[in-house]
């Protein structure tokens, strides 16, 4: 209803721009509100006294032009302005009743937001590095960014998801070394693991599929391996110098064509495994982005060169550095090391342009909270590199803490406990997980309560909502057990039988679902679609306590069963956006 009445007011603007009562040019942000109290109407709006000043008027008389100027509506029933010039407006009668008809007739179209030209966003999430399985802490960032992808679609923006492959740098090279070292013990070679090696269980695959399918030509004696490399930690020497000194030894030994098939199979069995655990989760991305193709097609090496052409690159140590405290950062950024080797830093440089040059209207990056301070460095890159960086939104996403019952678990790899996020899917189910990870603001802890997420309990949000989807399709099927059969049409036509006050507060929450879509998603707040559903679902629950649908009245049958047919599409349409499924039955 926000939607209509911006419209109609947005018509009015526009009928005074042309009467010369505001200037041309102006796009004030049309604010509208729900009445707190009933006696001042359904909404309210202040945008007369916004304007106020440009019309160079008092602000009552504006919005008297502004209410004169409305075009006609059947769905306003009488408008007043109050106060210093805020306009109220109370809605038609009806208006409750064409909702459920609207609801009927668009089904899952129903709060899809359509725009003559829609603006493009890309989303980023997740991402993390193909070094190990996706943990409970982006179990969360991958729900949240599913969930906004698409909210902002239903919305109307027209939306990519990306996700982002860290498949260059050191990481990805120890991560090849590790294994390489676990597939020398399995030859029989004793050789001492690193302490910045990878030690997870999922190692060890990686490595046996390398002895089963190269047998021994990936083999090396012990001394081979070790001599002259600097010592590890754990005698007194320095763990980076030590696993440096494995990855040099490990590409010298196996060359550049060996080291190369390792270093690929590796990515591509730990991205397959990210992928196939995204895709259980129910989280698809449009597009997979390649570090690597920004080094491969010379993007860092340009921009690079570009910013040493504008003389915010300069030479420290041996290593490049980046003037970012140019640019509000706190201290310049490395951008190439004292070794020749680029860092990460450089790659996200040239990865944001390739996403700004694609030709989004802004690009969102959801990035952990952990990464906070890296904000102020992309966005000084971007704006050195010429490019606008408030077309760049960055949202952060707190850590979640587990929980069962009181006792908070341990999240450390040694403890076992729901480490992964495949094993909290396990736990809890996906439904469960996709709606716990986005019931908070994404910027706020989460504690996340295995137990709760588990129980068939009203405690439990996402069961008290599914439930209520279940309840509806059960009320129809005892319909028809009854030999009964609804008529939908025939209940919209009389659907002004419903005075209860369960029902008018059942069709005032449906008609607030469109509107919901678009605040939700203006604000990328997931969390305000997952607490409507809550609400929607309470008063569902409530009417089904009150009274009874299956009644011998058909003209009441009709019109209720219409009503929570319509409670039963919105439910779909919501949990769909969330990414969680509806069952008939519970």
């Amino acid at each position: 209803m926000k939607i209509q009445l911006g419209a109609l007011i947005k018509d009015s603007l526009e009928a005074l721009i042309k009467q010369g009562s505001l200037p041309e040019n102006i796009s004030p942000e049309i604010q509208i509100e729900r009445a707190r109290n009933k006696q001042h109407g359904d909404f309210a709006c202040n945008i007369a006294l916004a304007l106020a000043k440009i019309a160079k008027c008092n602000p009552r008389d504006l919005a008297q032009r502004i209410v004169q100027n409305l075009p006609a509506s059947n769905l306003i029933e009488k408008t007043e302005i109050a106060g210093p010039g805020f306009i109220n407006f109370w809605m038609a009668s009806d208006t409750l009743y064409k909702v459920v008809a609207t609801i009927l007739d668009q089904g899952d179209q129903f709060g899809r937001y359509h725009f003559s030209k829609p603006h493009s966003v890309q989303i980023e999430f997740v991402s993390a590095n193909p070094t190990g399985p996706l943990h409970v802490g982006h179990g969360r960032g991958a729900a949240y960014g599913a969930a906004l992808a698409q909210l902002l679609s239903t919305a109307g923006y027209t939306v990519q998801s990306e996700y982002y492959v860290n498949d260059a740098g050191r990481q990805m090279d120890i991560l090849a070394t590790s294994v390489w070292l676990r597939y020398l013990e399995l030859m029989g070679q004793k050789v001492p693991f690193p302490v910045n090696g990878y030690k997870g269980d999922y190692i060890l695959p990686m490595a046996t599929a390398l002895k089963s399918t190269e047998g021994s030509a990936y083999s090396a004696e012990t001394d081979m391996v070790i001599a002259d490399i600097p010592p590890d930690e754990v005698v007194g020497g320095d763990k980076e110098a030590h696993i440096d000194g494995l990855i040099a030894r490990c590409k010298k030994i196996l060359g550049p064509e060996k080291y190369k098939t390792l270093f690929n199979r590796v990515l591509e069995a730990m991205v397959s495994d990210i992928r196939n655990d995204l895709t259980e989760f129910g989280v698809h991305f449009d597009n997979w982005f390649s570090e690597r193709q920004l080094a491969d097609d010379g993007s860092i090496d340009t921009l690079i060169e570009e910013l040493q052409n504008k003389e915010l690159i300069y030479k420290k140590e041996g290593a490049l550095w980046f003037k970012s405290t140019a640019y509000g950062d706190e201290k310049d950024r490395v951008v190439v090391r004292e070794n020749g080797q680029k860092t990460y830093f450089a790659s996200d440089i040239a990865y944001h342009r390739n996403k700004l040059q694609r030709g989004f209207d802004n690009i969102i990056d959801i990035f952990g909270a952990d990464h906070h301070g890296y904000i102020p460095r992309v966005k000084a890159a971007i704006t050195a590199t010429g490019d606008d960086a408030e077309r760049l939104t960055v949202l952060l996403v707190q850590f979640a803490v587990l929980y069962r019952g009181t006792e908070k678990l341990q999240m450390s790899t040694r403890s076992g406990e729901f480490v992964t996020l495949r094993q909290l899917r396990k736990d809890v189910g996906n439904d469960a997980a996709r709606f716990f990870y986005v019931m908070r603001k994404c910027e706020q802890h989460l504690d996340f309560d295995l137990e709760l997420a588990k129980s068939k309990s009203n405690e439990n949000p996402v069961y008290y909502i599914q439930y209520a989807h279940a309840r509806i399709c059960s009320v129809m099927k005892q319909l028809e057990d009854a030999g009964h059969q609804a008529d939908l049409q025939q209940g919209v036509a009389q659907l002004h039988v419903l005075k209860e006050e369960h029902e008018t507060t059942l069709m005032t929450t449906l008609l607030r679902y469109p509107e919901l879509i678009q605040s939700a998603a203006k604000q990328y707040e997931p969390h305000q679609l997952a607490h409507y559903l809550r609400e929607l679902a309470n008063q569902f629950h409530t009417y089904y306590n009150a009274h009874k649908f299956i009644v011998d009245d058909a003209v009441t049958r009709n019109a209720r069963l219409a009503l929570i047919t319509a409670t039963r599409q919105v439910l779909v349409n919501g949990l769909a956006i969330l990414g969680v499924s509806a069952p008939e039955s519970m």
